[in-house]
């Protein structure tokens, strides 16, 4: 009798622990069973190391790159092509931020039940307009650089474009000089000397700050000199008031505004307007900006307030700030999923983003 009473025990024990094992491998499954079925290796899906599942779209409906019938394809155009290569991304992966990477899980037609169950993959819509893309790139020129445009009301980026870029059906050599940096994103993973636009930072800490500054005048005689440094302006404006210095894009009057501010307050806007973050749309993460403070009356502290000496701003944050400035200070979350929702905050005071709007 206590022989069976001990194999009764054992079977249940061995009962409870099948039970607990298959418990623990359907919680598996159901947090990574996305993440096994499209690991590299699977065959199925890639093909040396290339996705070979999905398609993507832009917000029209026209297909970007894709699969059909176990086949590569791409738009028509050779300018959407080319000009949408960095939001899209390459199948190998060489553009770490290009959509086929980042989404790739969106791309592999899996489902929890039966697997990898859609031979051409699931589908990718993007929120950018392919036609605008093209128009960028053709305006580029060949001239290295970057386009980048959303809607500041809804969130969708409807522009992406960074150059160098090149056609993915008809790859050229990638090691010549003039394809240095090609897999690099720039709208969102460089930065930049912002120049000029920066005034707008300076001028929204000046609004916050400067009890008199719709009152006073401010003088241009083409330069200034800060401690022998001579800080030269695009034009002789004479006097201004802030609205025409701000209109004429005045050297003289920001270098004044700037040493007057001080580096602590325009960081202080800088770090608030987002422009020093590295920030994140859709999980793709930005390259964070860089404000350097010089000492306080230094010709250093006087450049930085005009968007010279250190500054460092990447054209996503940019264009992030002047969404903001047109939504009345607060600002809407760019996306570039087209089914994206996006959040939204408040980064300027409304009085503040009106005045610089009618500016």
């Amino acid at each position: 009798m206590k022989k069976i009473k001990r194999r009764a025990y054992s079977a249940l024990i061995l009962a409870l622990a099948v039970v607990a094992g298959l418990g623990l491998y359907v919680s598996r499954l159901l947090t990574h069973g996305q993440e096994w079925a499209t690991f590299r290796g699977n065959e199925t899906i890639y093909e040396n190391g290339m996705l070979k599942s999905g398609t993507v779209y832009d917000r029209n409906g026209l297909v970007l790159a894709g699969f059909s019938d176990g086949n590569r394809i791409y738009a028509e155009d050779a300018s959407v092509r080319s000009s949408s290569l960095h939001a899209v991304g390459d199948f190998a992966g060489n553009i770490g931020t290009g959509a086929v990477t980042v989404f790739s899980d969106s791309l592999v037609g899996y489902d929890i039940i039966t697997g990898l169950t859609d031979p051409e993959g699931g589908q990718l819509h993007l929120s950018i307009d392919s036609k605008l893309n093209a128009a960028a790139y053709n305006a580029l020129a060949g001239r290295r650089g970057a386009v980048i445009v959303y809607d500041y009301l809804d969130g969708g980026i409807i522009c992406m474009v960074s150059a160098p870029s090149y056609d993915p059906m008809n790859i050229p050599d990638l090691s010549a000089p003039e394809y240095e940096g090609v897999y690099l994103n720039r709208c969102i993973s460089s930065t930049y000397t912002p120049g000029s636009v920066f005034k707008i930072v300076t001028l929204a800490a000046a609004i916050e700050n400067i009890g008199d500054l719709y009152s006073r005048t401010f003088w241009c005689g083409g330069s200034v000199d800060v401690l022998g440094v001579n800080i030269k302006c695009s034009g002789s404006h004479g006097t201004q008031t802030i609205e025409q210095a701000f209109s004429n894009s005045c050297n003289c009057a920001f270098a004044e505004l700037s040493l007057e501010l001080g580096g602590d307050t325009i960081e202080k806007y800088a770090e608030k307007f987002g422009l020093l973050d590295q920030l994140q749309y859709n999980g793709i993460l930005t390259a964070a900006g860089r404000y350097d403070k010089d000492v306080a009356g230094s010709p250093g502290l006087a450049w930085s307030g005009i968007g010279q000496y250190n500054d460092l701003v990447s054209p996503y944050a940019m264009m992030r700030l002047s969404g903001a400035i047109g939504a009345g200070g607060e600002v809407t979350e760019p996306h570039i999923l087209l089914d994206s929702k996006s959040d939204s905050s408040r980064i300027l005071k409304a009085d503040t983003a009106q005045k610089l709007r009618d500016m």
